[in-house]
C-alpha cells in the first residue's frame, strides 16, 4: 500500500473526546490496524485560570467535540472510527471525510516538521560529529531530509561500511 496517511477530523459528542480517542486506540490494537491508523490526538493547551484568586494551570481542549486521526482512509479504518461509541462522524461533505491539508496540519502543530537545510549532497565528503563514529570522515550515499536521515559510507578497518545517521550528526568537509 503506497498511500500516505493523512490527518482527518472526527466529530464527537462534547466531553467524549478523550473516551473516543482511547476507544479508537484500543480498537486499532485489538484489530491490529496499526498499518492503517497511526495516531489519534485530542489537541490541548495549558491555560492559567484563577480559582479563589490563585492562578491554576489547567489543560483545555483546543477543539472541543473533535478528535484528530492520522490514518489511511479505507473501508476498515473508516468503519473503526465511525462506529466508535461517542463519534458522530467525520468532518466533510456527506459521508466523505476530507483530510486536513499540510498547511492546516502545520498550523495546528499536531506534527513537528522541521525543515533542515544541509550544506552537503550525495557524493560529498562529510565528517561525523556525534555518536560512536565521531570524527570519522565518509562519503554521503543517500540523503533523506524529510525523515532527517543520511547514509554515509565510512572506511573502517580497511572495509567500506554504510552507516545510517541523523542529519545533525554530520557536517560538510572541505579538503
Amino acid at each position: 500500500m503506497t498511500e500516505e496517511p493523512r490527518w482527518y477530523v472526527a466529530h464527537t459528542y462534547s466531553g467524549y473526546e478523550n473516551k473516543v480517542a482511547s476507544s479508537i486506540e484500543k480498537a486499532v490494537e485489538n484489530r491490529r490496524l496499526q498499518d492503517l491508523i497511526f495516531a489519534v490526538s485530542v489537541p490541548t493547551e495549558k491555560v492559567t485560570e484563577y480559582k479563589d484568586e490563585k492562578p491554576v494551570e489547567v489543560e483545555r481542549k483546543i477543539f472541543p467535540g473533535y478528535v484528530l486521526v492520522k490514518m489511511i482512509m479505507t473501508d476498515d479504518s473508516w468503519h473503526v472510527v465511525r462506529n466508535t461509541r461517542g463519534c458522530t462522524g467525520f468532518v466533510g461533505p456527506g459521508s466523505k471525510p476530507v483530510p486536513l491539508t499540510d498547511s492546516e496540519v502545520a498550523a495546528l502543530g499536531i506534527e513537528r516538521r522541521e525543515i533542515i537545510n544541509v550544506d552537503f549532497a550525495v557524493g560529498d565528503n562529510v565528517r561525523i560529529t556525534a555518536g560512536p563514529l565521531a570524527n570519522f570522515v565518509g562519503i554521503v550515499d543517500e540523503l533523506d531530509t524529510e525523515h532527517n536521515r543520511v547514509r554515509v559510507t565510512v572506511s573502517m578497518f580497511g572495509r567500506e561500511t554504510p552507516v545510517e545517521l541523523e542529519l545533525g550528526q554530520v557536517s560538510s568537509v572541505d579538503f
